[in-house]
């Protein structure tokens, strides 16, 4: 087995950089899991135009704005994640068809009747697939330069407007990594 990259810890975003081709070009992943066995993520800014209601009805009141369904990744597309946050939680104490995972950040179970659930949360969100890398794979794209590893803002996994949260993310970090969004996203045509 191989040892999970050090900087890499739950919660985390990774950042693509221009190494990383379709289907993470420009995205901004949320870190659920990572450990010597693999990780899993949810893309944060490819919402879809699908709305929740097509697919999950009883939720479509309770979504934050935009009210659509997200791209979670490639993997699992016939599946649903509810992420939530559930502020002020005594992580040992869940909410009612809840499972926190890191600062407030939690996955809800779309099993659960809504009513019984959504008292206790803040944001939620709803991703069709997830982002997932088998053991040593995430670490290895890594270090070849594929993703930035940055810390998350509390709003990051629920803004509203998710078009420039790449560009957003990149603009606040103190490194050299601030300087992608200078590239064009079509280098050929210059």
């Amino acid at each position: 087995m191989t040892t999970p990259s050090p900087e890499l810890a739950v919660g985390q975003l990774l950042v693509a950089t221009p190494l990383t081709g379709e289907p993470f070009a420009g995205s901004v992943v949320l870190v659920l899991h990572h450990d010597e066995e693999g990780a899993h993520g949810l893309v944060l800014n490819q919402p879809l135009e699908a709305s929740v209601d097509a697919v999950l009805p009883e939720w479509q009141p309770f979504v934050t704005e935009p009210g659509v369904l997200f791209r979670g990744g490639p993997v699992g597309r016939d599946t649903a994640m509810g992420l939530v946050s559930v502020p002020g939680h005594d992580p040992g104490d869940p909410p009612l068809g809840t499972q926190l995972l890191f600062g407030g950040i939690g996955l809800v179970d779309l099993d659960a009747p809504a009513p019984l659930v959504v008292p206790e949360l803040g944001a939620f969100r709803i991703f069709v697939g997830y982002s997932g890398w088998s053991a040593g794979q995430l670490d290895s794209e890594i270090r070849q330069g594929a993703w930035h590893v940055v810390p998350r803002e509390p709003r990051d996994p629920f803004r509203e407007e998710t078009d420039d949260l790449w560009r957003d993310v990149l603009l606040r970090q103190r490194s050299a990594a601030s300087f992608l969004v200078t590239f064009t996203e079509h280098p050929e045509r210059n």
